[in-house]
C-alpha cells in the first residue's frame, strides 16, 4: 500500500468518526425523546363540605316605625338615636293644642245636644197631659175631633224629636271619645323593647298624618338577627329549610356564625333589567332566612354578610385536587393517574362530596398516594413539581 493511498484511508477513516459523531449529536439534541415530568398531590384527610354561596344582608329580627297617628308639631323628643327603650317608655310629645281643642269642642256639643233633650222632655210631659185632656174632653163631647189630632201630633213630633237627640247624643259621645284618643296620641310610647336605629323626624317639625302615619323613629329587636340570603334560581332547587348555614362578615372573615335555614320566600327577587321580550337580562333569586344570636350587638343592622348553606359535608375524609379526575366510568366511578417510582399508573376510583376544587375518595386510593394534575407537556417549563399536601378544602 502505498503512501497515498494510506493517507486517502486515514482521511476516509476521520470523515467517518466526524460524521458519525455528528448524526449521534443531532439525534441526543434533536430527535431525542424528552422524559415527561409529572406534577402531584398527595392524598390527604381534610374536612370537605358542598355548599351553595349567597349575598345576604342582616335585619334586625323585628322592627317597628313608630309614626304619629295625629297632626302637630313635634314638642319634645325623649330618646336619641342607639338609646335602649322599654314597651310603654315616653318616646316623643306632640303639641297637645288642636287636639285638647278638639275634645273641649265635642263635650260642649254633647252639652248642647243634652240640653235640648231636656227641653224637649219637658214638652213631652206637657204635650203628654195635653193629649190626656183632650181625649177625655172628646169623650165627653165637650172639644173637637181635630183638637185631639192635633195634640197627638204634636205629641209624636216630640217623642220623634228625643229620640233624634239621642242618636245626635250617641254621634257626639263618640266624638268626645276620638278627641280623647287623639289627644292621648300625641304622647307617644314604645311598642315594644327596642333600640333606636333611626330618627326619621326632629323636634319642632310639623307632622302631618291626614293620609298617612308618618314615621318619627324606628325601633329594631338586636337581641337577634335575621340574616336574608340571596339564593341563585340555579342553587335554590338544591337547597331546603333545616339545612346548616353560617356566614362571615366583610370585615371578619375568620369569624363563622351557625344556624339553620328557617324558610324560603316563596317569591323571586328580580335583579336586572329585561332586554327585549324574548330575551332577558334578568337574575332570578330567591331569599333563605335564618337567624343567629346577637349577644352586645356586635351585628348592626345592613351588614353584608358572606353565606354559606351546607349540601353535605365529611369529617376527616381522604381528599385529591379535582383536577387530578380523569374520565368517568359507566358505574359512576373515575379514573385517575397515580405516580410510583416515577413510573405512572391509572386507577379506578369511587367518589363522595365534589365541590370542583377537592373531591372525597371513598375507595381506590390510600392516604399519601401522588395523584397526577399535570405533566410537562401541558405546563410552562418554570412550573414546579409539587408533592405536597392539598390545601384548603372547604369548597
Amino acid at each position: 500500500m502505498t503512501k497515498t493511498v494510506r493517507k486517502w484511508l486515514t482521511i476516509a477513516v476521520i470523515l467517518v468518526c466526524i460524521l458519525a459523531g455528528a448524526g449521534m449529536l443531532i439525534k441526543h439534541y434533536f430527535f431525542a425523546t424528552k422524559k415527561i415530568t409529572y406534577i402531584t398531590a398527595n392524598a390527604s384527610k381534610m374536612d370537605l363540605e358542598e355548599s351553595v354561596l349567597a349575598t345576604g344582608a342582616l335585619q334586625a329580627f323585628k322592627t317597628v316605625a313608630v309614626g304619629a297617628q295625629v297632626s302637630g308639631q313635634l314638642k319634645t323628643l325623649h330618646v336619641a338615636l342607639g338609646d335602649k327603650v322599654k314597651k310603654g317608655e315616653l318616646l316623643a310629645e306632640i303639641d297637645p293644642v288642636l287636639q285638647q281643642n278638639t275634645l273641649k269642642d265635642s263635650a260642649a256639643q254633647v252639652e248642647n245636644l243634652q240640653a235640648q233633650k231636656r227641653s224637649k222632655q219637658a214638652l213631652l210631659k206637657e204635650y203628654e197631659s195635653a193629649y190626656k185632656r183632650q181625649k177625655l174632653m172628646v169623650a165627653g163631647d165637650a172639644a173637637s175631633r181635630a183638637d185631639l189630632e192635633s195634640a197627638q201630633a204634636l205629641l209624636e213630633s216630640t217623642r220623634q224629636d228625643i229620640s233624634s237627640l239621642n242618636a245626635q247624643i250617641k254621634r257626639a259621645v263618640i266624638a268626645v271619645n276620638t278627641a280623647q284618643a287623639n289627644l292621648g296620641y300625641t304622647r307617644i310610647s314604645a311598642p315594644m323593647d327596642g333600640v333606636v336605629i333611626s330618627i326619621q323626624t326632629e323636634e319642632g317639625q310639623t307632622v302631618v298624618s291626614t293620609q298617612s302615619a308618618t314615621t318619627i323613629l324606628t325601633l329594631a329587636d338586636l337581641d337577634t338577627i335575621t340574616v336574608k340570603a340571596k339564593i341563585s334560581e340555579a342553587d335554590i332547587t338544591r337547597v331546603k329549610p333545616g339545612l346548616t348555614a353560617y356566614f362571615t362578615l366583610l370585615g371578619d372573615a375568620d369569624t363563622r356564625y351557625y344556624s339553620r335555614l328557617r324558610a324560603i320566600e316563596p317569591g323571586p327577587v328580580s335583579s336586572g333589567t329585561s332586554s327585549s321580550s324574548t330575551s332577558t337580562a334578568t337574575a332570578i333569586y330567591y331569599n333563605g332566612l335564618f337567624e343567629v344570636p346577637n349577644p352586645g350587638h356586635k351585628l348592626r343592622v345592613s351588614m353584608t354578610a358572606q353565606v354559606s348553606i351546607v349540601l353535605n359535608e365529611a369529617k376527616n375524609a381522604l381528599c385529591i385536587p379535582a383536577s387530578a379526575l380523569g374520565d368517568k366510568q359507566k358505574d359512576g366511578r373515575y379514573t385517575v393517574k397515580i405516580v410510583r417510582d416515577n413510573i405512572p399508573e391509572t386507577r379506578t376510583i369511587r367518589t363522595g362530596i365534589n365541590n370542583n376544587v377537592y373531591v372525597q375518595v371513598i375507595d381506590g386510593l390510600q392516604e399519601g398516594d401522588k395523584v397526577v394534575v399535570g405533566d410537562s407537556t401541558s405546563v410552562p417549563a418554570t412550573t414546579t413539581r409539587s408533592s405536597g399536601p392539598p390545601h384548603g378544602g372547604r369548597r
